[in-house]
């Protein structure tokens, strides 16, 4: 969990500014193979990322995998 006084902190509910993060930060991923997992533990990394990780659920990850294969489709 990155530092809370961060002046965009990021929340399991922060799903598109999440999937820029991610983005920014893996932009090569094959999101086709990308895990639940792997998702997980590159989001509680994310800089400015300042919620409970106990908090994520399936649901939250599934979405913002969901929004960022559309905004990779948008791009390609």
């Amino acid at each position: 969990m990155s530092d809370v006084g961060d002046p965009n902190p990021l929340y399991w509910e922060s799903t598109y500014e999440i999937v820029l993060g991610l983005m920014e930060h893996h932009p090569e991923v094959d999101l086709d193979t990308l895990g639940l997992r792997q998702l997980f533990a590159w989001i509680i990394v994310l800089p400015g990322f300042a919620d409970d990780p106990a908090m994520a659920h399936d649901e939250f990850l599934i979405e913002i995998l969901r929004v960022w294969y559309e905004e990779k489709s948008e791009i390609s």
